[in-house]
C-alpha cells in the first residue's frame, strides 16, 4: 500500500510540471472529448495575504541583503521571469542542494517542499519560485546553497533556533511566525482559495469572499474541511485571532500538504479544502488529469 500511494504521489509530481492553468469546470480526454473534472476551485480570493522570506534575527545583515536581492530582481524582470515559468507554462529551472558543511560559507534554506509552485520536488531536484530565488539569492551572496526540508510548520522554528539562514516556503507575513524570524520585504500578494468537487454547484452564484464565506458559516461539525498543517488555510477554519480569522464550524483536518488533502476529497472523505490560491490550481489540474 506505502508503494502505490508513493507511485501516485509520484506521478501526481510529474503531471503538475506541465504547469498551471485556470478551472473551467472541465478537462479534455482522450480523443479531445470534454470530461467532467474530480476537483475544481473556487476562483474568489478568501483572504488576501503577502508572501516574505523569514530571516534570522541574530543576522540583521543578511535582511538587508535580502531586501536588496529582492528589489534587484523585481526591478530587473528576473523575478517576472520566474512567475512566468510556473504560471505561463515555461520551463522550471532545478535546484541542486549541497550537503551542509559547517566549513564552508553557506546559506541554509529551510523550506517544506510540498507546495507547487514554489517549491517541491523532481526527484533529488528542487522546483519552485521560492527554490530558483534561493539559488539566485545564494550566487548573489557568493554562498553555496543548502537546502533543509522538513514540515511546514517547523520551517520558522528552525531559523529562530539558528539551524538555518532563512525559510523561503511560501510564508505568509504575520505576528505569530515574527516571534522565530524577521520578515524580509514582501515579494508575492497570495490569497486562500475553496476546492470543491466538480459536481458541486453550491458555490456557482457566488460573486465575492462575503457570499462564499456565508455558506461556509452555515455549515456544520459534521462537515470536513481539509487544510495543509501549519498554514494560513488552518488558521482560516479554526480561527484565529491575531490572524483576524472567526472560524468557521466545520471541523478543520490538517494535512501535510496539500495534494493529499485534495486526494481525500476526491475519495469522499472531506466536505471542501483550503488552501493557498497557486498551489490549489497546480494541485487541481494534477489531480484532474490522473482522473
Amino acid at each position: 500500500m506505502k508503494k502505490w500511494i508513493a507511485l501516485c504521489m509520484a506521478m501526481l509530481l510529474a503531471l503538475s510540471m506541465v504547469g498551471c492553468g485556470s478551472d473551467d469546470g472541465t478537462t479534455q480526454a482522450a480523443g479531445g472529448e470534454e470530461a467532467a473534472q474530480a476537483v475544481k476551485v473556487v476562483d474568489i480570493d478568501l483572504t488576501s495575504e503577502e508572501y516574505a522570506f523569514g530571516v534570522d534575527k541574530t543576522q540583521p545583515e543578511l535582511l538587508e541583503q535580502v531586501n536588496a536581492f529582492i528589489a534587484k530582481i523585481q526591478e530587473d524582470g528576473t523575478l517576472d521571469e520566474i512567475f512566468n515559468k510556473y504560471f505561463g507554462g515555461g520551463e522550471p529551472t532545478p535546484v541542486v542542494s549541497a550537503p551542509l558543511d559547517e566549513s564552508k560559507d553557506q546559506l541554509v534554506v529551510a523550506t517544506n517542499a510540498s507546495f507547487e509552485p514554489f517549491e517541491y520536488m523532481d526527484g533529488d531536484n528542487y522546483l519552485g519560485i521560492d527554490m530558483e530565488i534561493a539559488a539566485l539569492l545564494a550566487e548573489e551572496l557568493g554562498q553555496e546553497l543548502v537546502i533543509q526540508n522538513m514540515e511546514f510548520d517547523a520551517v520558522c522554528l528552525s531559523v529562530g533556533q539558528q539551524k538555518c539562514d532563512i525559510a523561503m516556503a511560501g510564508l505568509t507575513v504575520n505576528e505569530e511566525r515574527e516571534e522565530y524570524v524577521t520578515f524580509s520585504d514582501t515579494y508575492y500578494q497570495a490569497s486562500q482559495h475553496l476546492i470543491t468537487t466538480g459536481d458541486d454547484t453550491t458555490f456557482d452564484s457566488c460573486t465575492d469572499a462575503a457570499s462564499v464565506e456565508a455558506i461556509l458559516a452555515g455549515l456544520s461539525s459534521s462537515d470536513k474541511i481539509g487544510v495543509q498543517r501549519g498554514t494560513t488555510g488552518q488558521y482560516y477554519v479554526e480561527g484565529d485571532e491575531e490572524w483576524g480569522f472567526a472560524g468557521l464550524p466545520a471541523e478543520c483536518v490538517p494535512y501535510s500538504n496539500g495534494s493529499l488533502a485534495v486526494q481525500d476529497l476526491i475519495n469522499g472523505n472531506l466536505t471542501y479544502v483550503i488552501i493557498d490560491a497557486a498551489p490549489a490550481a497546480c494541485i487541481t489540474e494534477a489531480l484532474n488529469e490522473m482522473q
